[in-house]
């Protein structure tokens, strides 16, 4: 499955004076749903980092379409892209409760060694999910 959908209401605290979404904030919805995308596909984005791998991220681009305010149900859908030596690209939209797009987002994200901080392959348990999800689409 390239796709997880979950959802997320909006606190006070995520809101701006106006009671809308403050733009910084749909940082962490993504955030949340890249994880539940990794824990779905049974990898603990915890585990991953123990076992001495991080996936920071190293390019974003969000576009804002229109407000999610204060007490909105959000559902943030994470679809995974593609995967390419070191990186991994996820597309990230978010819609309100009757399913009008709010943002979209895509991720590109790089492997990297914690004890080294340099770019590596995926884990083989990472790859071996990539790989069957390119030969689902194929």
């Amino acid at each position: 499955m390239k796709e997880h959908q979950l959802q997320v209401r909006v606190r006070y605290s995520e809101t701006d004076q106006m009671g809308v979404v403050y733009h910084g904030n749909y940082l962490p919805y993504f955030e949340i749903g890249r994880v539940e995308w990794l824990r779905n596909h049974g990898i603990s984005y915890k585990s991953m980092e123990e076992s001495g791998v991080a996936l920071p991220i190293v390019n974003i681009n969000i576009s804002y379409k229109k407000p999610a305010r204060y007490d909105d149900l959000l559902t943030v859908i994470t679809k995974y892209k593609k995967q390419s030596s070191v990186k991994i690209e996820f597309e990230c939209k978010i819609q309100s409760e009757n399913g009008e797009l709010l943002t979209t987002a895509d991720f590109i994200l790089v492997f990297v060694d914690l004890k080294t901080g340099k770019p590596m392959l995926p884990p083989s348990n990472i790859k071996t999910i990539i790989d069957s999800m390119e030969l689902l689409e194929n």
